[in-house]
C-alpha cells in the first residue's frame, strides 16, 4: 500500500511539472525577454547604453589579412588603372603611325606607282600592238599595277570633282544655323563618316577583284566599269562629308561664341556613357581601341584642315595660328583624356595583331597592300581624307613662280623621307612586338605541365 501511494504521488507530481512547463511555453518569447531582461537589469555592467555603443563603435577593431586575396586584387587594379595611359598611348602612337603612313602613301608613293602603272600599260600595248609582246594570253597589267592605277584614276577624278564645291557657301550656310542645329548635324555627319568607313573598303576591295579576278572564272560580277563608278560615287560622297565636319567645326572655332565648340568636346561624354558601362570581350574591346586611333588621326586631319583655311582667309597672319593653336590642343587634349578614362583594362598586347598584319603587307608575294589592311583593321580609308586634303591645299595654295614649285617638289621629297622613316620605324616595331609574343608564347607553352 505504501508502495502504491508513492507511486501516485510521483505521478502527480510530474503531471503538474508537464503542466507548468505548458504554462511558461504557451506565454512564449515574451516571458523568456521578461526573464532576460531582468537578469540584465539586475547586473549594471552589462546593461545596452547609448555610450557602451558609442565605446563598441570607437573601440572595435578587424583585421584586413582576414580577406588578404581579395583587398590584393583591388589594390592591383589600382596600379593597373594608374599604367592605363602609359600603356594606352603605347598601342594608340602605333597605330597612329600605321594609319599616317596609309594616309602619306597617297601623297607619296601613289602618285609614282599610278604614273609608273600608266607607262607600263601604254608601253605593254605598243609592244603588243608590234608584235614584241610575248605573253599574249596574259594580262598587261599585274594586279598591284592595277589597283593602283584605279587608286590614283579615282583620286584625281574625286579632287577635280570637289574642287568644284564653293566651301565660303558651305561655310556661310552652316554658319546662319543655329547652335543647336549645328550640334545635332555635327553629330548626324559622324554617324554617317563611320558608316562610310565601315561600308567603303567593301566597295573598294570589290572592285580590286572585279578588277584582277582570274578570266577563266565564270563571270560573277556587275563588270569593272559599275564597280569603278560605284566606288567613286562612294569616294566623292565620303569626301563631301568630311569637308561638311570641318567646315562645321571651322565655324565653331571661329564663332564669337565658344558654345558650339563646348558642347561638341562635351558629346564625348556621350560616346563615354555608352562605352564604360558595357561589357566587352577581349575581340570587341581591340575593335573600339582601333576605331579610337581611327577617330584620333580623323579630328587630327580635321584640325588641319580647319588651320589651312582660316590661315588662308586671314592672310596667313602668325597672330591668327596662336589664336587658334589653344582651341586644337583643347580639343585633343580632351579626346586623349576621354579615351583614357573609356579604357580603363585595356593592355599592350592588343598591338600584336597590328604587328602581324604590317608583317603581312611586307612578304614578297603578299595578299593585300599596307593601306588597304590597315583600312580592314581599323576603318581607316586614307581616300577620302586625300580628296579634302587636295582639295583645300589647291585652294588654299597658290603655285607661281620658280620659288612655289621649288617649295612643291621639297616638301613633297620631305614628304616621302617621312613616310619611309615612318615605314621603318612601324616595321621594325612591329618585328620586336612578333618576337616579344612568339617568346611569350613558347615560354608559357613549355611552363604548362603536360598530362
Amino acid at each position: 500500500m505504501l508502495n502504491k501511494n508513492e507511486d501516485v504521488q510521483e505521478q502527480t507530481k510530474r503531471l503538474r511539472f508537464k503542466s507548468i512547463t505548458n504554462t511558461q511555453n504557451s506565454s512564449g518569447d515574451l516571458s523568456f525577454d521578461r526573464g532576460a531582461k531582468e537578469t540584465k537589469c539586475k547586473d549594471p555592467e552589462k546593461a545596452a547604453s547609448l555610450f557602451a555603443f558609442l565605446h563598441v563603435e570607437l573601440t572595435r577593431g578587424y583585421l584586413l589579412e582576414h580577406d588578404e586575396e581579395r583587398f590584393s586584387a583591388r589594390r592591383e587594379k589600382v596600379y593597373s588603372f594608374i599604367k592605363i595611359p602609359q600603356e594606352l598611348e603605347k598601342f594608340m602612337a602605333y597605330g597612329f603611325f600605321q594609319c599616317a603612313d596609309s594616309l602619306l602613301f597617297v601623297y607619296t608613293f601613289l602618285p609614282l606607282r599610278f604614273i609608273m602603272a600608266i607607262w607600263t600599260l601604254f608601253s605593254r600595248l605598243f609592244r603588243k600592238c608590234f608584235g614584241f609582246y610575248s605573253n599574249s594570253r596574259k594580262s598587261i597589267l599585274k594586279p598591284a599595277e592595277t589597283c593602283d592605277m584605279l587608286k590614283g584614276f579615282i583620286l584625281v577624278i574625286c579632287s577635280i570633282l570637289m574642287c568644284y564645291i564653293d566651301t565660303n557657301m558651305m561655310y556661310h550656310l552652316v554658319k546662319s544655323q543655329s547652335v543647336m542645329k549645328l550640334y545635332i548635324f555635327y553629330n548626324m555627319l559622324e554617324v554617317g563618316d563611320r558608316l562610310f568607313s565601315a561600308f567603303g573598303q567593301d566597295t573598294i576591295d570589290a572592285l580590286f577583284w572585279t578588277a584582277t579576278e582570274p578570266r577563266d572564272r565564270r563571270r560573277e560580277h556587275l563588270g569593272v566599269i559599275p564597280h569603278l563608278l560605284f566606288a567613286m560615287i562612294y569616294v566623292f560622297l565620303h569626301s563631301l562629308l568630311v569637308l561638311f565636319q570641318a567646315t562645321t567645326l571651322n565655324v565653331a572655332f571661329n564663332s564669337n561664341n565658344k558654345s558650339l565648340l563646348i558642347i561638341m568636346m562635351s558629346n564625348n561624354f556621350v560616346e563615354l556613357k555608352g562605352s564604360v558601362f558595357k561589357k566587352f570581350d577581349k575581340n570587341n574591346l581591340f575593335q573600339v581601341s582601333c576605331s579610337d586611333v581611327r577617330e584620333r588621326l580623323h579630328l587630327s586631319v580635321l584640325l588641319f584642315i580647319v588651320v589651312l583655311q582660316t590661315m588662308k582667309e586671314y592672310m596667313w597672319k602668325e597672330e591668327r595660328f596662336w589664336i587658334l593653336a589653344p582651341d586644337c590642343v583643347l580639343v585633343l587634349t580632351f579626346e586623349v583624356i576621354i579615351d583614357w578614362v573609356k579604357h580603363a583594362f585595356i593592355t599592350r598586347e592588343y598591338t600584336v595583331s597590328l604587328a602581324y598584319d604590317v608583317a603581312q603587307t611586307r612578304q614578297k608575294y603578299a595578299f593585300s597592300d599596307h593601306s588597304d589592311l590597315v583600312a580592314r583593321r581599323m576603318g581607316f580609308i586614307p581616300l577620302p581624307l586625300g580628296v579634302v586634303i587636295t582639295r583645300v591645299l589647291v585652294h588654299a595654295v597658290k603655285v607661281d613662280g620658280f620659288a612655289a614649285i621649288f617649295l612643291i617638289t621639297l616638301a613633297y621629297l620631305c614628304l616621302i623621307s617621312v613616310r619611309v622613316l615612318v615605314s621603318i620605324v612601324i616595321l621594325g616595331k612591329a618585328c620586336d612586338l612578333i618576337t616579344q609574343h612568339q617568346t611569350e608564347k613558347n615560354e608559357s607553352y613549355h611552363a604548362t605541365p603536360k598530362r
